[in-house]
């Protein structure tokens, strides 16, 4: 069954998902980020090229030819999917292809709407009877 892990009160949610993505890189688990948000993708894909400057992380979007190879893939498409390992959900809504996954993780800023989408998810997956956990990320950079 999927493990269902929040992160919440995230000052900087793509910083936050950098540093999960890559410690779970590190572990070799790969990765899949989805947000159906295509400009928060590029954001963040281009936040990865440029800090740190000396941490590159192995990753692509899932439409490049080489997404299957790649150990880090950032997807808007539920289609996309070339791994199974962990899924970093950036979206406000349950991913409907969530259970295909080892590990869930749900990033939860700092706002009023984003908290509220969060409980909502938090609901979702508690009344299927997914295992959750929470981690609290307030005072961390």
């Amino acid at each position: 069954m999927t493990r269902v892990d929040f992160y919440s009160n995230a000052s900087d949610k793509l910083r936050l998902a950098r540093q999960i993505a890559h410690k779970a890189w590190r572990s070799g688990m790969q990765v899949l980020i989805y947000s159906p948000d295509a400009a928060l993708l590029e954001q963040l894909d281009q936040l990865w090229w440029h800090d740190p400057p000396d941490a590159f992380l192995p990753h692509a979007r899932a439409s490049a030819s080489h997404a299957a190879l790649t150990p880090i893939v950032l997807a808007e498409d539920i289609g996309q999917l070339p791994h199974c390992g962990a899924l970093i959900n950036l979206g406000d809504d349950p991913p409907g292809f969530f259970s295909r996954f080892e590990r869930m993780i749900e990033i939860v800023g700092l706002d009023a709407p984003d908290k509220d989408a969060a409980r909502q998810r938090w609901r979702f997956y508690h009344s299927r009877g997914y295992p959750l956990h929470n981690h609290d990320m307030a005072g961390t950079k």
